[in-house]
């Protein structure tokens, strides 16, 4: 369990139930991305969950394209009762934080 796996980008946002956007308190975050280098080591995967509200942060280093990919985040959620989301975000590149709402779907 860590929040932090560098420094310079920060993402942050609540986990939500589909359709009523109740904030999902408990859920489940993972985060994976390529280190400065384009490669994907364990020093740059994190989990952590979502507090209060949904709330989460998570502080990494702004990820660089690789392989003809544009820079990207990986994340899972998961929380009991809801489907598993998968999805991808991309950081803006003249931005160092962004905001990145999830919405879980009842199984």
């Amino acid at each position: 369990m860590r929040s932090k796996v560098g420094s310079g980008y920060v993402l942050s946002g609540r986990v939500l139930a589909a359709p009523t956007c109740r904030a999902l308190r408990g859920a489940r975050i993972e985060f994976w991305l390529v280190n400065p280098r384009g490669q994907y080591d364990d020093a740059h995967r994190a989990t952590i969950v979502a507090g209060r509200r949904g709330a989460y942060r998570f502080e990494s280093n702004k990820p660089p394209s690789y392989e003809a990919r544009p820079p990207h985040i990986h994340i899972r959620v998961t929380a009991r009762g809801y489907r598993a989301l998968v999805t991808q975000h991309y950081p803006k590149t003249s931005r160092n934080r962004a905001v990145f709402n999830l919405v879980l779907v009842k199984r």
